[in-house]
């Protein structure tokens, strides 16, 4: 929380005991060991910032009605060097706190000194997360899951890192095993095609366009020089001409989608490195396998799995989940991250137990890895539901969405919901410029602040660090709410990185923008005397932080101008 909200609670918790520990050496309470308390925001806030429910709690401890405690701590109360201006017994014995003028001020202070660092904190100490997000398959173009998958990835990562995380970005890439025997397959069919007659393409290899594109590219620079090598030679020169380029567009695309990633890791370095091969014998001293028909099976429902899985084929070849079982071991005991968080789709869900169940087996603490399962995204135009684009008439990819929507608008609309819940994206909604568009309207407000100060400063009104007696005047409801909503960004920082939802800080920021505007609808800036002008600029300006400290994270543009 903010560093003035956490000082408010602070004092009143120390109000509260200290009034106890008085009332208790001055006989009106029987001694006893001071239990723990809530202080809270009340719905409504009519009766008060804060509610401390503390008379209620010690009923039992001091044997007497809530609501008499509550009077014997209100007569120890001293509220002095603290925020308190006032309070109120109410119901069965709640006792609510009504904060002072200064507390709101500071607020504002806090945040105009702060600036871009308003809303971090240091909740995470520092705590080395991994997050692993898109890891889509280098054999063809992302797809619409992968597109929500960044922007929730990405997000999630930035929130981790204002809490006070170490966190790092990480692409898997799935460059061994039969997707990559499939795309070897898939290229070798299409270069042989181009010089011989009969060549069919099996319905289950890979069908797109740019197998087709790869294999001329290659035969450019090769001609038919490789049609008359093994099949072994043909397919490895392909895919080490073609995985390189997919993976370079890849990195390309999601940097146009403002994704960065600290690293591109390699299936094939686990096999390379030994690491795969490793498992497989640490799992086997674990004493959780067993040999059936010639295969190594793991002992998963040892571990509440319902089906125990194969590892190592009757042919030696291991299954898929070895080298991820090695990749997840090589997150969190090579390289010691604190932990490791997958986003992953929700077909995922069976996949989780298992990787973790062997992750309990090789003796690491599977609640180290955490993952995060996304579910499904429609695309909506017109109302209806849509599978093709419109120009190309083929699946709608990541790339061809950005060709249809700003950035901006899919990096917010992807994290308007929680990862788990269903997601309908409204292509019209997020190309309308209007505040029915919420990342328009969020855009807007800080736009409008800046236009706000642009046009003062304009007629020789510059804004200044207003003084506490200017920032006390900050009394209506409107400034009250937008102050209180502003103060709450931390705290919402904080609950987004625990729960691990991005919509948190969208919801967050969408409101602020409704009480910024609610405010300036009801609370004149310009033609006020000189003292709560300046003081309602601060707010302005205030506001500005908070909403542009959002947007940054989410990595979306805040406009001066609009």
């Amino acid at each position: 929380m903010s560093l003035i909200v956490s000082s408010a609670k602070e004092q009143i918790n120390n109000i509260i005991i200290n009034a106890a520990n008085t009332a208790i050496q001055k006989g009106e309470l029987e001694n006893g060991e001071l239990t723990s308390f809530t202080i809270e925001v009340p719905a409504n806030r009519d009766h008060g910032d804060y509610a401390v429910n503390a008379a209620m709690v010690w009923a039992r401890l001091f044997h007497k009605a809530p609501r008499q405690i509550a009077e014997i701590l209100a007569q120890n109360f001293d509220f002095e060097g603290s925020y308190i201006k006032s309070f109120e017994i109410a119901g069965p014995g709640f006792i609510n706190f009504f904060l002072s003028d200064n507390y709101y001020a500071d607020i504002v202070t806090d945040v105009i000194e702060k600036n871009e660092d308003y809303g971090k904190s240091n909740y995470g100490e520092g705590k080395k997360i991994l997050v692993e997000f898109v890891s889509a398959n280098p054999t063809g173009p992302m797809h619409i899951g992968n597109a929500r998958g960044g922007a929730l990835g990405d997000c999630l990562a930035a929130v981790l890192e204002n809490a006070g995380y170490y966190t790092e970005r990480e692409f898997y890439i799935n460059d061994a095993g039969n997707q990559i025997n499939k795309f070897g397959l898939s290229l070798d069919l299409r270069y042989l095609q181009l010089y011989k007659e009969g060549i069919e393409m099996p319905e289950d290899s890979y069908h797109g366009e740019d197998i087709i594109n790869h294999a001329k590219a290659f035969a450019e620079i090769n001609g038919d020089s490789y049609v008359s090598k093994t099949e072994e030679e043909r397919r490895k020169a392909l895919v080490e001409f073609a995985l390189p380029k997919n993976i370079a567009g890849l990195e390309e695309d999601l940097g146009k989608y403002r994704i960065k990633y600290d690293t591109w890791f390699k299936e094939s370095s686990l096999h390379n490195g030994g690491e795969t091969a490793r498992i497989i014998e640490l799992l086997k001293e674990s004493g959780y396998t067993y040999e059936l028909e010639g295969a190594l099976w793991f002992k998963a429902t040892d571990f509440g799995c319902d089906k125990d899985f194969v590892l190592v084929r009757a042919n030696g070849v291991p299954t898929y989940v070895v080298p991820d079982i090695a990749y997840h071991y090589n997150k969190l005991e090579v390289r010691k991250f604190d932990k490791a968080i997958d986003v992953l789709g929700a077909d995922h869900h069976g996949y989780v137990p298992r990787l973790k169940a062997a992750l309990t087996a090789l003796g690491v603490d599977a609640n180290r890895l955490d993952v995060v399962l996304m579910q499904m995204v429609r695309l909506v135009r017109d109302g209806e539901v849509i599978k093709a684009s419109k120009r190309s008439g083929k699946a709608i990819t990541l790339v061809t969405l950005l060709d249809e929507v700003p950035i901006d608008a899919a990096r917010f609309f992807f994290n308007l919901r929680e990862p788990n819940s269903h997601f309908d994206f409204d292509l019209d909604l997020a190309v309308n410029e209007s505040n029915s568009n919420p990342v328009y309207y969020v855009q807007y407000a800080y736009a409008r602040i800046c236009s706000i100060i642009r046009n003062l400063e304009l007629e020789n009104v510059k804004l200044r660090k207003a003084s506490m007696d200017e920032l006390v005047k900050l009394t209506a409801p409107e400034e009250r709410e937008l102050i209180i909503h502003i103060a709450g960004l931390t705290d919402e920082i904080i609950a987004s990185a625990k729960a691990y939802d991005p919509a948190k800080i969208t919801h967050y920021v969408e409101e602020l923008a409704t009480k910024f505007h609610k405010f300036y609808s009801a609370c004149r800036v310009k033609g006020e005397d000189e003292e709560l002008m300046q003081a309602r600029l601060n707010l302005c300006k205030a506001t500005a932080i908070a909403i542009k400290n959002v947007l940054t994270m989410l990595k979306i543009d805040a406009p001066q101008k609009m």
